[in-house]
């Protein structure tokens, strides 16, 4: 099989890559590009764990194949934040207790982040909706969503945090 050239911006970088056909985009990220904060999880689109953001929709990247982002932008986990400091949506994780084992968290945090770029203000419901297609096996999902329900607040009030409204239990 022959490598086709794959131009493609990951994290706000461009990249000229040769590429198999057949190469999925979770692979391109993990083993081409060495971003492995996208996890690769049950390889069907059932989980989640492979959620990133293609041209700010969230996508399994385990269904998409790394052609297919020619010429779009593609939003990991590391590319969320600059440098050392965190999204509002990920601090908002951190200090709920969103994040258990945390192989769900990056692709729980991208579709947190596509809803939120979407809808600054979604209810309980639409969150949920949201997060349907990301499985969590550690928690009861109350976290995750009270932590959305947080990082929400942040982002409306310019990233700082919501006073009283971090719940720690």
């Amino acid at each position: 099989m022959t490598k086709k050239m794959l131009h493609v911006t990951v994290n706000g970088v461009p990249r000229a890559v040769a590429v198999l056909p057949n190469r999925t985009l979770v692979e391109f990220l993990r083993e081409d590009l060495n971003l492995t904060g996208t996890k690769q999880g049950c390889g069907e689109g059932d989980c989640g764990a492979c959620t990133v953001l293609l041209d700010g929709a969230a996508v399994n990247s385990c269904l998409v194949l790394a052609l297919q982002t020619e010429g779009r932008e593609v939003l990991t986990i590391e590319g969320l934040a600059p440098g050392t400091e965190l999204h509002p949506i990920q601090q908002s994780f951190v200090e709920l207790g969103a994040i258990q084992c945390g192989y769900c968290s990056p692709g729980m945090i991208l579709s947190a982040k596509a809803l939120l770029d979407k809808n600054p203000k979604p209810s309980e419901e639409q969150i949920r909706t949201q997060i349907s297609g990301n499985l969590c096996r550690c928690t009861g999902y109350q976290k995750i969503v009270e932590a959305i329900q947080d990082a929400a607040l942040r982002l409306a009030a310019g990233s700082s945090p919501a006073k009283g409204q971090a719940k720690h239990a």
